[in-house]
């Protein structure tokens, strides 16, 4: 069975691809191929991104169809719904890894900062529910320089909320904790650059 560690070297080595622009994976596919898909799926990662239309994890990977269990929400919060498509795919999929993926300029946390900076009470109910999950880690750098360098902050914020999720999914769920420990499951973190297509994991 594929280990985590060859999951996140392929993951490498496509977003490689990705950069090179020497794309591998075919953009169409063969009636063949959707019919083959269409009786089950083995995705080999499971990714939890941001919905921000310019960061398409298959395409950041370079993967194709079946590749890649993907989860995609504004600021990659981990809300219920998320833990519980990830212990889906984990226990459905036996995917043993898991990528949480901010980026850079991530509008949901510039949403957040700007709201704590400057609070104008016009949010929507729902909007604010993400605001408030980016809350914690836009909050820890309350006290630093960093609060008054509204770029800075966003970038080191959009680390500590990408940290925060993995923390989420680590120890908020007993299926998630108990693959953990039985060195089924791994889950990190990563960030993707939207100036240079390159996706680092932390």
């Amino acid at each position: 069975m594929i280990t985590a560690l060859e999951e996140l070297t392929r993951l490498k080595e496509g977003n490689q691809r990705f950069v090179s622009g020497t794309r591998r994976v075919e953009p169409s596919i063969s009636h063949a191929e959707r019919n083959e898909l269409a009786s089950g799926q083995e995705p080999f990662a499971i990714i939890l991104g941001c919905s921000d239309s310019r960061v398409p994890a298959e395409i950041v990977f370079d993967q194709g169809l079946g590749d890649l269990f993907v989860i995609r929400v504004a600021g990659n919060i981990v809300a219920p719904s998320q833990v519980g498509s990830v212990e889906f795919a984990a226990e459905q999929f036996k995917s043993r890894l898991v990528v949480v993926m901010g980026h850079t300029h991530c509008g949901a946390v510039r949403a957040t900062v700007d709201e704590m900076q400057r609070p104008t009470g016009e949010q929507s109910r729902n909007v604010k529910s993400i605001v408030n999950r980016i809350r914690p880690s836009v909050e820890s750098f309350r006290d630093t320089d960093l609060w008054t360098q509204t770029e800075a902050l966003i970038s080191h914020a959009t680390r500590a909320n990408v940290r925060a999720s993995v923390n989420q999914l680590s120890h908020g769920s007993q299926i998630l904790e108990q693959l953990i420990e039985n060195r089924e499951l791994s889950i990190v973190g990563a960030e993707y650059s939207l100036e240079t297509g390159v996706v680092e994991f932390f």
